[in-house]
């Protein structure tokens, strides 16, 4: 239906009154359900303050939202209507190709009532990546499905893009949060039609539009050259790195790892003895990343076991471990540190080498970074679609470099100064990129309370 012009100049609550008007409109023509309610005014404790000229309402007097409809397996279909589904939501666009699935023509017009428009907003509300949210711009025919949601202001008296913006705020996505009730997020109509929503005339929605989209450019671009140079400072250390270990010197020899060092194998704790705090902690595989042990990452402890098992298992100050399973193909394992502490025990799926006084551990884990040992530590790589694994045995053979102790330490010298550099460098880009996010919760924050004043509020 269209619409006259008197909502541009309305004020807002007059524009309130015509959105509301146009849902009792829709509800009668049965389009949208009649989902009964029962809003009460004024809205009790507002979560912050607004200018005089906007009024508080609630998101369903205001939007069209709709939920996908709980499409099944069975009626897949190789081609025909392609369907949305969490995955296809980014933060900010629509892929449809990151999930390609389907019903059939026939099948459609059962569920033609869910055809995304183009300029609708469409949010993930269920799931790890609930809250993602994108404004529809493709000319695909597509439709909702399960954990999927459309919303768009009622026959277009306001400005979808305010709206989508709103979706962004922080405050949007608490207002969500919380009305969890299990572990996994998974919101519907009924959380969303409860949002409070602050709702200024049309001509100062599209102000604030006009300056988001201003600002929100301007920080991307920035984040784009914080991203670019954090990862110009990574690879310029891995550059250098590669560098050292294929351009080998007089006196460099090769053997195997066996040779050099003691190689041992983890020991298949019982999860039914591991506490939550205790003596020893077992380093399991998410604890280990390239140089860093992530004690908190769910940590388990051990505080009695045999002292022939605590022997075993016992990492030493200097030892060296690497993960041994991943996803396959993927190499994200073969991850090395050296151990500093004396309270870790040796979990299964993780080998420590314990290397002679002639050859420094930190020689080698500077090589088990380069792609001169992973690309054969890979190459042993076996298991299942989906998991891989390398053996002890493919570690003991593995084949690395060896030189005097004086070269090993000069090595080791330069690429702790060059790796200390990049970290610096990597934190003060990483911090960049911090800043940058949180300057857009701010801008967000700011726009949704009415206190944008100016034309101009980024300056990065």
């Amino acid at each position: 239906m269209k619409h006259s012009n008197s909502h541009i100049k309305a004020t807002a609550k007059v524009l309130l009154e015509l959105l509301k008007k146009e849902r009792s409109r829709l509800i009668s023509e049965k389009v949208i359900l009649d989902k009964k309610d029962n809003h009460t005014y004024p809205i009790q404790d507002v979560p912050f303050n607004i200018p005089n000229n906007w009024v508080w309402c609630y998101l369903s007097e205001i939007s069209i939202i709709q939920e996908g409809p709980g499409i099944r397996k069975h009626q897949y279909t190789d081609e025909g209507i392609q369907f949305l589904t969490v995955t296809n939501i980014l933060e900010a666009s629509v892929d449809l190709e990151k999930s390609q699935k389907y019903i059939s023509s026939e099948q459609y017009k059962n569920y033609s009532h869910f055809t995304v428009n183009k300029g609708d907003i469409v949010t993930a509300c269920s799931g790890g990546s609930w809250g993602k949210s994108a404004i529809y711009e493709l000319d695909d025919n597509i439709i909702l499905n399960t954990s999927t949601l459309r919303l768009r202001f009622f026959n277009d008296l306001g400005d979808n893009q305010f709206l989508y913006y709103l979706t962004k705020t922080s405050y949007f996505k608490d207002s969500l949060s919380k009305h969890i009730t299990g572990q996994q997020p998974n919101y519907g109509y009924f959380h969303y039609s409860r949002i409070p929503i602050p709702l200024p005339p049309l001509p100062e929605q599209q102000r604030i539009v006009a300056i988001l989209d201003e600002a929100f450019a301007a920080i991307a671009k920035a984040k784009a050259n914080a991203q670019q140079n954090l990862q110009n400072a990574k690879e310029l250390f891995e550059s250098y790195l590669q560098g050292v270990f294929e351009n080998k010197g007089e006196g460099w020899e090769e053997k195997t790892l066996g040779e050099i060092g003691k190689v041992i194998g983890g020991y298949s704790f019982k999860s039914t003895d591991f506490e939550k705090e205790g003596k020893y902690q077992v380093l399991r595989m998410g604890n280990v990343r390239p140089g860093i042990i992530r004690e908190n990452e769910n940590p388990v402890f051990i505080n009695k076991l045999d002292e022939s098992v605590l022997k075993r298992t016992l990492l030493l100050p200097n030892d060296v471990i690497i993960t041994q399973t991943g996803t396959k193909n993927k190499r994200d394992y073969g991850f090395t540190v050296i151990i500093e502490n004396e309270n870790y025990l040796l979990n299964q799926r993780i080998s420590a080498i314990r290397f002679a006084k002639n050859y420094l551990p930190k020689f080698f884990l500077y090589y088990s970074w380069t792609n001169l040992f992973k690309d054969q530590y890979f190459t042993n790589e076996t298991g299942t679609v989906g998991q891989g694994n390398v053996g002890i045995g493919a570690i003991k053979e593995a084949i690395i470099p060896v030189v005097s102790l004086k070269t090993q330490q000069a090595i080791v010298q330069k690429l702790d100064a060059l790796n200390a550099e990049a970290k610096k460098l990597e934190s003060i880009y990483q911090q960049k990129i911090n800043d940058l996010e949180e300057l857009k919760k701010s801008v967000l924050q700011k726009a949704f309370a009415g206190e944008l004043k100016t034309d101009k509020v980024v300056a990065v």
